[in-house]
């Protein structure tokens, strides 16, 4: 039976961890340079939005082990090229824009982690709680973003911040916990070869 390559989920894994790092680092600059150029701030943000989402599709199709932290990432990725793409366009008028779209994308992701959660408890893994713990502050911090209760540009920009910040760890804890690299990965329909015992 011919085993499928472990390369793609290999590929998937790395780049969540290296984005995951990087939605941390873009928190940290809302923070520390609240009132910093939000053309570059947009800029870095449209391409990470559109990066993480190419790696969010090529992870729907790589067929990890568990099949649970990619399993809603093929609608997802596709929403968040379209968002970056958007964001790449008029990256000045970055913050009205962010808190709305980043904040509903944030809640969405939440609660599909909520449900990775919950796959995750079903198939044995002990962790699952730190992914919903993460996942239920995250949907909070979109919801805060969505509906913007403050409106000075500077608290903005650091509820931004904050947002990215626990979405990166998010799904740093998803892939960390979920994701298991086989060397010699089975194919997901299993051949079966069936002999004629007519003659």
């Amino acid at each position: 039976m011919k085993k499928r390559s472990a390369a793609p989920i290999r590929i998937t894994k790395i780049g969540y961890i290296v984005m995951s790092i990087v939605m941390c680092v873009i928190g940290v600059l809302f923070i520390v340079l609240p009132q910093g150029s939000m053309r570059a701030l947009g800029i870095i943000c449209g391409i990470s939005a559109i990066l993480f989402g190419l790696i969010k599709i090529v992870g729907y199709g790589s067929g990890d082990l568990f099949r649970l932290a990619f399993q809603y990432d093929l609608e997802f990725g596709i929403v968040l090229v379209i968002l970056g793409a958007i964001i790449l366009i008029n990256p000045q008028n970055l913050i009205n824009f962010m808190c709305i779209a980043m904040g509903i994308s944030f809640m969405t992701d939440g609660l599909f982690k909520i449900r990775i959660a919950h796959d995750s408890k079903v198939s044995g893994i002990p962790e699952w709680w730190a992914i919903a713990f993460f996942a239920v502050i995250s949907c909070v911090a979109g919801a805060f973003l969505a509906f913007r209760p403050a409106s000075s540009a500077v608290i903005l920009s650091y509820m931004l911040g904050v947002s990215f910040i626990i979405e990166g760890i998010l799904n740093f804890a998803v892939v960390l916990i979920t994701v298991r690299i086989a060397k010699n990965q089975k194919p997901d329909i299993i051949e079966v070869e069936y002999e004629n015992n007519d003659e």
